[in-house]
């Protein structure tokens, strides 16, 4: 076979996991000496694509609207002038589009989905399972595809997401940051830092987290939760303000906002949690908070149990059982205590085994 030729499909190249993951992929591909190319809206990370050797072709298959399927005859002209090996479509929108390009092609390239959550509104999300194989981020995922769209298991293939270890590492922390730090919030000196990493949202956990602070009856500790408040859950984050005002324990959290700086605060963390009440498809801030030497403690459901189950099961609670949550967190955050398995979801396995993917399925299918 020639130099394999692998074309993404996502909406925009804005920050996100999903965006971040593309990016990352795409200089992977040009790495081990294969064609990369995008197609999206666009964004921050269209130029580290054309830089790290990619190609980005800028569509506008980000809006999710029906006029949006008439892109399908800008695809099917940029598939017959590239002529893919694989086409990878990692969002709902561009999967549609893509679908309707596909019909009216005579040679299709291999078709490749990736689940990256539990989607709802199941009518409009099965499009993502009409495609030759599917990839899924986690067995809770796989599961939830297997039971919604009726495919067989042999169809899908889990890959757990990564994270990239030259950037979430045990490295010390450097010394001016500590000391800027401190100056910004000085109510976590010399304390067991206890962190919620989370966008504000009902269902994230931070109710769950406020409950845990108001039990540890202890100034030992100082709890953060950092992540952004969007304007629509203004309201909601009001309530949790004055829950805090309520049980008294103003001094002992801080809402840090959205920080640029989550590897070092995983680093000064002594315990980061994942709490969220409905079941996360995969769990990243588990691994990178794992990967920079943190312990973890989380709801035992969805795509944190299976990490926890692998890298660090003393950290596991059965879901809203906060005096248990309180006994383990009372425990784990002993520093003496043992620490995680090194991390082994690394976003460099995660790129082997989609590559690996490619080759099996083009091999099979000639």
């Amino acid at each position: 076979m020639s130099k394999l030729k692998v074309i993404q499909l996502l909406p925009e190249l804005n920050i996100g996991g999903v965006e971040r993951g593309t990016k990352d992929f795409s200089k992977a591909l040009v790495e081990n000496d294969y064609e990369s190319i995008v197609i999206s809206n666009g964004g921050i990370f269209e130029r580290d694509i054309i830089n790290n050797g990619g190609k980005h072709y800028k569509v506008p298959i980000h809006k999710k609207s029906i006029f949006s399927l008439k892109l399908s005859k800008v695809l099917k002209e940029i598939y017959l002038s590239e002529k893919p090996d694989v086409v990878h479509v990692r969002s709902r929108m561009p999967a549609w589009i893509n679908y309707f390009a596909f019909k009216n092609l005579d040679s299709k390239p291999l078709l490749i989905s990736t689940f990256h959550g539990l989607y709802s509104t199941p009518p409009y999300s099965k499009i993502m399972s009409k495609v030759d194989h599917m990839i899924a981020i986690s067995e809770t995922v796989k599961n939830y595809i297997k039971n919604t769209y009726k495919v067989p298991g042999e169809k899908i293939t889990t890959i757990p997401r990564g994270c990239d270890m030259s950037i979430f590492n045990n490295n010390p922390i450097d010394s001016k940051w500590m000391l800027e730090w401190y100056d910004e919030f000085p109510q976590s000196k010399d304390k067991i830092i206890l962190t919620l990493p989370t966008r504000i949202s009902s269902w994230k956990g931070v109710d769950s987290f406020i409950d845990l602070i108001s039990l540890l009856n202890n100034d030992k500790y100082h709890a953060l939760v950092v992540g952004p408040v969007a304007k629509s859950k203004h309201q909601y984050f009001n309530k949790l303000q004055n829950k805090i005002k309520t049980l008294n324990i103003d001094n002992k959290i801080t809402f840090t906002g959205s920080r640029n700086d989550i590897v070092n605060i995983y680093r000064l963390s002594d315990v980061v949690f994942n709490l969220s009440i409905k079941p996360e498809p995969f769990g990243r801030t588990t691994i990178e908070a794992i990967s920079c030497g943190a312990k973890v403690v989380g709801w035992n459901h969805g795509g944190t149990k299976e990490i926890l189950d692998e890298l660090y099961p003393n950290g596991l609670v059965e879901l809203n059982k906060i005096e248990d949550l309180k006994n383990i967190t009372e425990k784990v955050s002993d520093r003496s205590y043992p620490s995680p398995k090194n991390n082994t979801f690394t976003s460099e396995k995660m790129i082997k085994k989609t590559i690996d993917l490619y080759h099996q399925l083009l091999s099979t299918s000639l």
